[in-house]
């Protein structure tokens, strides 16, 4: 194995110039917007970030582009990037001046602060991006669309942002002159427009020579030298594809669901293209799931499990086969999904897991149900989600069970009995509400709830929904006593409390700030607090709406959640 060193700006341009490719056996770029922004925070700082491992073949090799313009490689010997996709697509983007495209919706862009502290300020978050039961929607965060814009004042998330040295940008923090644009910073070695948008006009201001320093080590990342690793053109596809599974495995870089791509396409050459384009006509019927869940999909039609540990034993032709079954199945499901049982977003599931059963099972009956069948199947997955039946612990085990099941053609019933083994009760008690907030499952199901009782709007009177356009009407989820109402007089657990949470649209939510709910109920019109308050089950008697009895809300609201729930839930 080759050995070398490459600072980042040869490597940008290997890949700008189309000489370094990526191999179909590579995931897609999936990094997050705060991890792009934590690789330019640790080269700034010159910690080390990492080795690039490539192959150098001359074998004819399925490959893909970076999700950065590339050139047509002159060269007949192809370089593939086995290792460091996500750090060169991110540093391609900033270096070139260009926004990074993320898992988000659109590019961003990340603005550093010309003011930041020394050292760094805090520790950096881990994102666990393992496989796990609530992976896989494709989403930041499984309801990041429903936001609280009342979190924290603006004063402490000022604080906080200038406390560190990167961040992603948004409005407001790009209109401060002391936050500059990476990728404006690399588009030029002038610092003097930086320095006069920062208030800096004289040699002699103290900032002047600080700032400049900062902005020079900022245009030395394209100076960061990375090891690289190159394997020799005497290995074959399959031996590489052994390689990368191994060095993935023991780094823990990437989830088993991108070391069994690798494994299949190892065995299948060029359908990752016939993957992605399925995953992409999902997406466009909204439901837009990691391609970890079309692959444990394709695994349950083949073996009649969902581990991939099974990959090594399929042939091509039975994975062409079962993957054109396992399409059916997942279109089945979506559909049912939509259409039966009102859930129309992944983001609305408490594991995309669910998807996986509710296929095999309509392939096991030949997309065939009785009425009976389809309103015990709807209930099933109403449970399920409502109870996080593949979100607790042991999510895969708990799913092979499942699978199992229908697999040797048992009904709806063994499901459900199953479900209630695993949590107990089906129906939903109020004390089972308590002590939970927006991560829980039963939020979605409150959402589901709310939605189908006519909840809308105060103001707008717009029907609650997760895909409003503009700012305005954009869903959030509100706490009726706000944080800054209740802070120092209840603890958080208490204050962030699931019976405290409903949805209105954004600009509501910031008219009503940090307003009591006895005094911002009284703005609203008599004829329309039925549809306001009722339909998400809030009690409006004056004896709840006090600091003081704050508890005692709580308590009338999940009962009146709890019963809401159990309705929508058995239909």
């Amino acid at each position: 194995m080759g050995k070398s060193e490459h600072k980042v700006w040869e490597l940008v341009d290997m890949v700008e110039q189309g000489k370094l490719r990526l191999p179909e056996m590579q995931r897609r770029y999936v990094w997050r917007s705060t991890r792009a922004r934590d690789l330019l925070d640790s080269l700034y700082r010159e910690y080390p970030s990492g080795a690039i491992l490539l192959w150098e073949t001359d074998e004819i090799v399925a490959t893909r582009e970076f999700d950065v313009t590339q050139g047509v490689s002159p060269y007949s010997t192809k370089l593939l990037l086995l290792d460091g996709q996500q750090r060169l697509t991110s540093l391609a983007a900033v270096i070139k001046g260009l926004p990074i495209k993320t898992r988000g919706k659109r590019p961003i862009e990340i603005l550093f602060n010309l003011e930041h502290p020394d050292a760094p300020a805090f520790i950096t978050e881990v994102d666990d991006e393992s496989e796990d039961s609530t992976g896989g929607n494709g989403e930041e965060d499984n309801l990041n669309i429903l936001e609280d814009a009342t979190d924290s004042t603006e004063d402490e998330l000022q604080r906080r942002f200038d406390s560190m040295t990167f961040v992603v940008s948004t409005k407001k923090l790009a209109q401060l002159p002391h936050w500059v644009k990476v990728t404006d910073v690399f588009k030029t070695d002038n610092d003097t427009l930086f320095l006069k948008r920062a208030g800096v006009t004289a040699l002699d201001d103290p900032r002047c020579e600080k700032y400049t320093k900062r902005l020079t080590a900022l245009r030395a990342i394209r100076n960061y030298i990375y090891r690289v690793d190159i394997l020799e053109k005497n290995l074959n596809y399959t031996e590489v594809t052994e390689i990368f599974v191994r060095v993935n495995s023991l780094g823990a870089k990437l989830r088993s669901s991108d070391l069994a791509l690798a494994q299949i396409t190892a065995i299948w050459r060029d359908s990752l293209k016939i993957f992605l384009a399925f995953q992409e006509k999902c997406a466009k019927q909204k439901f837009s799931f990691d391609l970890s869940i079309h692959l444990k999909n394709l695994m349950a039609f083949a073996t009649g499990q969902s581990r991939f540990h099974m990959v090594k034993n399929l042939s091509m032709d039975t994975l062409k086969i079962k993957w054109a079954e396992s399409c059916l199945g997942m279109e089945f499901a979506l559909n049912f999904l939509r259409s039966n049982v009102g859930i129309d977003s992944p983001a609305l599931l408490s594991s995309p897991f669910l998807v996986v059963p509710l296929a095999y099972f309509g392939h096991a009956r030949h997309y065939r149900l009785s009425a009976e069948e389809a309103e015990q199947l709807k209930y099933w997955v109403l449970a399920s989600n409502a109870k996080g039946r593949y979100s607790r612990g042991s999510s895969e085990t708990i799913l092979d069970q499942d699978l199992a099941h229908i697999r040797d053609g048992e009904g709806i019933g063994i499901l459900l009995d199953k479900l209630r083994t695993q949590v107990g009760r089906l129906d939903i008690v109020p004390e089972e509400l308590e002590g939970r907030n927006q991560r829980s499952a039963l939020f979605k199901t409150m959402f589901l709830a709310f939605r189908m009782a006519g909840a809308c709007d105060w103001n707008s009177k717009i029907g609650i929904a997760l895909d409003h356009s503009g700012l305005q009407h954009c869903l959030q989820f509100h706490h009726i006593f706000p944080k800054a109402v209740l802070k120092g007089h209840y603890a958080s657990r208490e204050i962030d409390d699931i019976a405290n949470l409903c949805f209105i649209a954004g600009k509501t939510n910031r008219a009503i700030s940090n307003k009591e709910p006895a005094q911002y109920f009284s703005t609203i019109a008599p004829q329309d607090k039925d549809k306001a308050f009722l339909t998400q089950c809030i009690p409006v008697d004056a004896k709840y709406l006090s600091i003081g009895n704050y508890k005692e809300f709580l308590q009338e609201r999940r009962r009146r959640i709890a019963a809401r729930l159990n309705e929508f839930i058995k239909g």
